[in-house]
């Protein structure tokens, strides 16, 4: 029996909902080829790049992690390949059809989705998750542009900045992130594409990325965004993929600089790394994700000796993440060299919210500013 044939891509795109123009073109093109090989008489098979950890690089011209040039074959002349195969085609089958009734899923819905998948269905949402990145690589597009999103939210935006977001039934509406949102900042949606949000003007000179919530409230209450024409941006901790794709975009896009202020502790440095370089997991998207020109302001493992800042001792686990950060490219730099050491000889780790030791306006009043001219942003 002739394999069925796949749907061609007019239709598809037709019916889509209004994402870029050729989204969903390459999971066609990947069926169109397996359907190929089944005519044929061949094995079904597909190459991709493999997302090992030796076929990762940090690319030192461009500071970001890429993916290496070693493929890989899955293939069904073996069960397991077989499967895979069998839900890479249940996944590019339910990605159009969340076009065409203009949905979205969650990863963890996708999951359950695939409760109805018979034998090919996930029996962890790890499987799941690293099959739409296998997807990601084998198509080169984001994930978002398969409607496929986290259950985490993006960031918090706060300052003067004025977008056009295209609301759920296609209307777009003009937003300002200080004059008409809450206390809480304009919070963006897991799509920051052009389809999605366009800038439409702004009175910002800098984007301050901020680790904690506590913190950004800080600087929203005593008005540094005004004061200082900044943008402020909550990172919520490790940020989401669409907080990094928003940086990036304010970077180049608005040549705005941007800055990343965090605690000061071997994690706090893991999060700037990621909004600057990358990571790992996401190097084949690092061309979207990652903003190489953001520089680290704070806390630093000097700003607490020279500030004599509130401190806790490093644990175990602190001490072990500073090691291996000295093996890590993206701090092999003889500042990020001299922080580690630093930080290790004092065995003393802060808060950005210990900077409350000096009164509530001392952050916004001294450290800041200070911190910020030496940078020459302000």
């Amino acid at each position: 029996m002739a394999p069925r044939k796949p749907p061609s891509s007019k239709k598809t795109t037709d019916d889509a909902a209004p994402v870029r123009i050729d989204a969903l073109n390459p999971t066609l093109d990947l069926a169109r080829e397996v359907y190929d090989q089944l005519g044929k008489g061949q094995v079904p098979r597909m190459r991709l790049p493999l997302r090992t950890k030796q076929n990762i690089q940090f690319q030192l011209k461009e500071g970001v992690w890429r993916l290496g040039r070693a493929t890989g074959t899955r293939s069904a002349r073996k069960l397991d390949g077989a499967l895979m195969l069998l839900r890479t085609f249940y996944l590019v089958d339910f990605i159009h059809e969340m076009a065409r009734d203009r949905k979205t899923s969650t990863l963890r819905e996708l999951y359950y989705i695939s409760e109805q998948w018979k034998d090919a269905k996930f029996h962890s949402e790890d499987e799941s998750n690293l099959l739409v990145e296998d997807l990601e690589v084998l198509c080169q597009r984001l994930r978002e542009d398969f409607r496929l999103h986290p259950e985490e939210n993006g960031a918090s935006v706060i300052g003067d900045l004025t977008i056009e977001e295209t609301n759920r039934k296609g209307l777009a509406k003009r937003i300002n992130c200080r004059d008409d949102v809450g206390d809480g900042g304009y919070a963006l949606p897991f799509n920051v594409e052009k389809e999605k949000i366009r800038f439409k003007g702004h009175g910002a000179k800098f984007v301050l990325a901020i680790e904690c919530g506590g913190m950004v409230d800080r600087l929203a209450e005593n008005g540094f965004d005004e004061a200082q024409d900044a943008l402020l941006v909550h990172l919520k901790g490790q940020p989401a993929r669409s907080t990094r794709r928003f940086l990036k975009r304010l970077n180049e896009e608005l040549k705005l600089p941007v800055v990343v202020f965090t605690d000061g502790d071997p994690w706090s440095f893991r999060i700037y790394a990621s909004v600057a370089y990358g990571a790992i997991k996401t190097a084949h998207i690092s061309n979207y994700l990652a903003t190489p020109t953001a520089e680290f302001l704070g806390v630093t493992a000097a700003d607490i000796e020279n500030y004599r800042l509130p401190s806790d001792s490093l644990t175990d686990q602190d001490t072990h993440a500073l090691e291996a950060m000295r093996t890590d490219p993206r701090f092999a730099t003889a500042d990020w060299r001299s922080e580690i050491d630093l930080m290790l000889k004092n065995g003393k780790k802060a808060e950005q919210q210990s900077l409350a030791k000096y009164g509530l306006n001392y952050v916004t009043e001294t450290y800041l500013p200070e911190k910020l001219a030496e940078m020459d942003v302000i």
